[in-house]
């Protein structure tokens, strides 16, 4: 198979999706790779490193967009990328379509096999190509409330560690999942008062144990929820729906309990956001105020941190990406109950069932696309 990578577009997006060394293991069983030149520059690989593992190297995305039968990307393919895609064609990447109404028209317009990293399943549950952006959203959402919180970026003026005689910054964090537990690594590391809240028990006692007298926990109702906020100088929404759009859990009304200044960071921002007051931001321009509480919604955070973020990413999504080549997409979601849980849009139809519900198309079950052997 013909495998391509071009260029990442989105605003101050670095990552790449195929790292020198995973084409090398793709050369290695057989297949033609493509990578648009410049492609891995924010990673710091040179064409001439993937040329060396036995890529060609395309001067334009349009190269990889014709040419290619599978198109391996990180982000969600923008506008004009979408316009490339063809039908039959093969897109492996980040899509979030949940909340993005205008980007799920295109794939099912272009009639392209569209397989979303986010909504892949893995043997032991959970979401296994998530997971690793999830690790790196979780700590840098405390180390970005950390930057926002300083007052020459328009927060209190909080050092989350506190000092001696001074207390540290209170940090809420909603949702114990991936994301959450992380964020709570980072929060707790610096020193500061953290408070995690989630609906499921067993997660509450998982942390609870792991954290002991370093983070607390409380049971995510609408009461402790409220509590919480107001009381907090930075809170990370860390909620998420597999596929779906994130639930609102923090409200205008909300905002207006919280000191001036604190911050709100959320990491659900991919998916629609977990606050009623979240919009889209970028690394070029992070953060805005609402009712004076300063917002940080950037949808591609794992970005700015692109080598370590591309590396673990490429870990989990190889052993797919080969399956895809070597079997053939058909096959490879037939083979794989997992990876058939991927497939987002197929040929005109959307088929995951969140994404249906939510934008309004008629569901397709995978299992009447490529046989029962993949229904899960």
């Amino acid at each position: 198979m013909r495998v391509g990578t071009p260029r990442e577009i989105k605003n101050h997006e670095y990552r790449v999706g195929l790292t020198p060394e995973s084409v090398r293991e793709l050369t290695a069983h057989g297949h033609d790779v493509l990578v648009e030149t410049g492609a891995g520059l924010g990673i710091g690989a040179e064409d001439a490193e993937y040329v060396a593992a036995g890529a060609t190297i395309a001067a334009t995305a349009a190269d990889i967009f014709e040419r290619c039968e599978m198109v391996v990307k990180v982000k969600e393919p923008q506008a004009i990328e979408r316009a490339m895609l063809r039908e039959g064609q093969i897109l492996f990447t980040y899509l979030h379509l949940a909340p993005d109404p205008e980007q799920t028209a295109d794939l099912v317009k272009s009639k392209a096999i569209c397989i979303a990293y986010e909504t892949v399943t893995g043997t032991g549950g959970g979401l296994p190509l998530l997971k690793p952006m999830s690790q790196v959203a979780g700590r840098m959402s405390i180390q970005a409330g950390a930057t926002a919180l300083e007052k020459a970026h328009g927060g209190r003026g909080i050092l989350l560690g506190g000092v001696p005689g001074v207390a540290p910054g209170k940090v809420t964090i909603i949702g114990g999942g991936v994301v959450g537990f992380n964020a709570a690594q980072m929060a707790s590391g610096l020193g500061a008062d953290v408070t995690i809240l989630d609906r499921n028990p067993e997660v509450l006692e998982s942390v609870g144990t792991f954290f002991e007298t370093r983070a607390k926990t409380r049971f995510s109702n609408k009461a402790n929820l409220a509590e919480c906020v107001a009381d907090a100088d930075l809170v990370i929404g860390a909620v998420l729906i597999p596929g779906a759009e994130a639930p609102k859990l923090v409200s205008r009304d909300m905002l207006r309990t919280m000191r001036p200044g604190s911050v709100l960071c959320d990491v659900a921002i991919d998916q629609g956001g977990c606050f009623e007051t979240s919009r889209a931001t970028t690394h070029q321009d992070p953060t805005y105020v609402v009712d004076e509480i300063v917002h940080y919604c950037v949808a591609n955070m794992p970005g700015a941190v692109s080598r370590t973020s591309t590396y673990a990413l490429n870990n989990v999504t190889l052993p797919h990406t080969l399956a895809i080549a070597n079997k053939g997409w058909e096959m490879a979601l037939r083979d794989d109950a997992h990876l058939a849980e991927g497939l987002n849009v197929w040929n005109g139809h959307v088929t995951y069932k969140a994404v249906a519900e939510d934008l309004g198309y008629v569901f397709m079950p995978v299992s009447e696309i490529v046989g029962s052997k993949a229904a899960v």
